[in-house]
């Protein structure tokens, strides 16, 4: 049974003293809200360890529960946070009463931020052409003292022998602490998965679609949409040919498997 500690709040709930997972679908979603995932990145950081963060939906989700070797990446990460507000519900009907939507474009400039702080250097990889100067010069101009240690768009094939082992010198060359992977899921859990190895950086952040949202490139739903679960509906008005399979499928399937294995709350991976 996880435990929890009986000193400190978070929102009103107690805030477990271990990092907890909750167990939805075999998929273990970390059980923290915004600000201890923050806390707990900044940490992992200053403690000068290694690994990498999913940033996970119901969509992503699914998919890891159909393919083994993605849920193993989601599952020993170092956090895979809930990026979707049915994975809170999920997570809060399981008894982790604290947890909060935690989604990529919002951890970003938080993590920015802290980095920014701390001095800490981060790496973009990832976007069309151009996303990713974009995406910086408009966090230049909201984040004071923000460090970028380097960026690049790869492109879209499989790399070469050669090209790999640039890539990772670059990267390492560049003294970043973090490196943000905007790839695009699997395909970035599958490159944190691939390289951490290789790489000197202390985390690997997969944050998919946010490259774009902050190089102003997709807008973002009203904040009113999402603080109450409604930025499927916002995002699916966008784009309603690329995403209506993904959402007239997804959603039932999720919920029929909810009411067959019920989330639990877990010890961490």
């Amino acid at each position: 049974m996880v435990s929890t500690a009986h000193s400190g709040l978070d929102g009103g709930f107690k805030v477990p003293s271990s990092d907890p997972r909750v167990d939805i679908l075999g998929i273990r979603i970390s059980a923290v809200n915004m600000s201890q995932a923050l806390g707990r990145l900044v940490r992992h950081i200053s403690g000068g360890h290694r690994g990498y963060v999913c940033v996970t939906d119901v969509n992503a989700l699914l998919h890891a529960r159909r393919d083994p070797e993605l849920r193993r990446i989601f599952n020993t990460s170092t956090m895979t946070v809930p990026d979707g507000v049915p994975l809170v519900w999920a997570g809060k009907s399981a008894g982790a009463d604290w947890m909060g939507r935690v989604c990529g474009p919002d951890l970003m400039p938080a993590l920015l931020k802290a980095a920014a702080e701390h001095g800490w250097a981060s790496y973009f990889l990832g976007g069309a052409p151009r996303v990713a100067e974009e995406m910086i010069e408009n966090f230049k101009r909201t984040i004071p003292g923000l460090k970028v240690a380097g960026y690049q768009s790869p492109p879209f094939r499989e790399l070469t022998p050669d090209e790999e082992t640039a890539m990772v010198r670059e990267i390492n060359d560049s003294g970043a602490q973090i490196v943000w992977v905007g790839l695009g899921a699997p395909k970035q859990e599958s490159w944190m998965d691939r390289y951490r190895g290789r790489l000197t950086a202390s985390l690997l952040v997969g944050v998919g679609g946010a490259f774009d949202m902050h190089a102003g490139r997709v807008s973002r739903a009203p904040f009113w949409m999402q603080r109450n679960g409604l930025e499927w509906a916002y995002r699916f008005s966008q784009e309603p040919r690329r995403l209506w399979k993904r959402y007239t499928r997804n959603v039932p399937v999720f919920a029929l498997a909810l009411c067959r294995r019920a989330p639990k709350l877990v010890e961490s991976a």
